[in-house]
């Protein structure tokens, strides 16, 4: 018990010093739990399984933990951010509560000092108090309202950083495009939580929907969803590394790192800017990822990269539709490997798609939570050993 505690303190002093709010200040252990076998087509390693957080949640995208154990969900197509409560300790969320309707893409979420942010497409608002009036939730506070209002890549991922600024990408509106005239676009912005101070972190960044920091070096990594309409096997989608603010990721001009862009490439060689740091599977759509940093799963999961792959749209042969796993050392990536799949079944000879990853959330009790738009319903992941 004594280690136990030590534990939940030590995660409580993380996200304070870091100024993440991915896991609640207070852990409570919880039973590992049976597996669903309803959810034996998904494969993972041995000795893990799978079973259901909540299900019925309607297109669930983002998640963030509040300070009290809430778990946060927001939508992209369903306009609505749900609240999640598991009051029991049994790893599944009994109680649901709709915090907002009606929103245009609210698909970024994120929790700082008892406040809720919830991103749309031009427009960030804040819920304060939240986690004391989940039932009747507070009018929310316009804080930032001069985002480009454009839907082609306009929903957004938002989370805090370490250094307390609240990071907003901004996806370029097309597929591929140049827009030297407004810098917003294909880059990452951070602004201080007033809303006040907003500039470009990073550039060249054509569409990301998840991004975190390294809990050791607190440097900033991101997924990148590549270009269309460039074949089935180009190019690759990508994780990135951006440990300093100004740095360019090549598009439009370069994607992957070695392939310059049809018609763009003869403006920039794949030279001048910085290349992945692990390529990813072409048109995989890389969303959420967070590093693992419970101790619930095995040693070889600590301080490595999970990545949710929503899944490609337009290959001729579907791909993604998984969780990856990225191993590092030090910065550098030496594997990618399979870490949940199956959610993608070709059993039957046709591709029949059971689901779509979309973001990955540690739980307190070091287990993995993932939500999925497609099967409308958020996924707990454990280590039975």
């Amino acid at each position: 018990m004594r280690l136990l505690y030590l534990w939940a303190a030590c995660l409580a002093v993380l996200g304070c010093t870091t100024g993440q709010t991915e896991t609640p200040q207070a852990a409570t252990p919880q039973l590992p739990g049976e597996a669903d076998p309803r959810l034996g087509f998904v494969r993972l390693p041995p000795g893990f399984k799978i079973a259901y957080y909540a299900e019925g949640v309607d297109n669930a995208r983002s998640l963030c933990w509040g300070a009290k154990g809430t778990l946060f969900v927001s939508t992209r197509s369903a306009g609505n951010v749900y609240a999640l409560r598991d009051e029991d300790g049994d790893g599944k969320a009994e109680k649901r509560y709709t915090i907002a309707t009606g929103l245009h893409m609210p698909n970024g979420i994120a929790f700082k000092d008892g406040s809720l942010y919830v991103a749309e497409v031009s427009t960030l608002w804040r819920y304060d108090n939240i986690e004391a009036n989940l039932a009747q939730p507070p009018k929310p506070v316009s804080i930032y309202t001069n985002y480009p209002t454009d839907d082609h890549h306009g929903w957004k991922y938002i989370a805090f950083g370490p250094d307390g600024k609240l990071y907003i990408p901004v996806g370029a509106p097309c597929n591929i495009c140049n827009h030297p005239e407004q810098p917003l676009y294909a880059s990452i912005t951070r602004m201080n939580p007033d809303g006040s101070g907003r500039e470009v972190f990073a550039s060249g960044v054509r569409n990301t929907v998840g991004f975190t920091w390294h809990p050791t070096t607190q440097e900033l990594w991101f997924t990148d969803n590549g270009r269309d309409m460039l074949g089935d096997d180009t190019p690759p989608c990508e994780l990135n590394h951006a440990p300093r603010a100004g740095m360019h990721f090549g598009y439009p001009f370069c994607h992957g790192g070695t392939v310059p862009d049809p018609e763009y490439g003869t403006l920039g060689p794949c030279a001048n800017y910085t290349a992945p740091a692990q390529n990813l599977g072409p048109h995989v759509a890389p969303l959420g990822l967070k590093f693992y940093t419970g101790t619930q799963f095995p040693e070889e999961y600590r301080n490595h990269l999970l990545i949710a792959e929503h899944g490609s749209w337009n290959r001729s042969q579907k791909i993604g539709y998984r969780v990856m796993k990225v191993t590092l050392v030090g910065d550098k990536a030496i594997g990618y490997t399979p870490f949940a799949e199956g959610w993608l079944d070709r059993s039957g000879g046709s591709e029949v798609v059971r689901g779509r990853p979309v973001d990955v959330l540690l739980h307190p009790d070091g287990s993995v939570l993932v939500s999925d738009d497609h099967a409308d319903c958020v996924y707990r992941i454990w280590y039975a050993g």
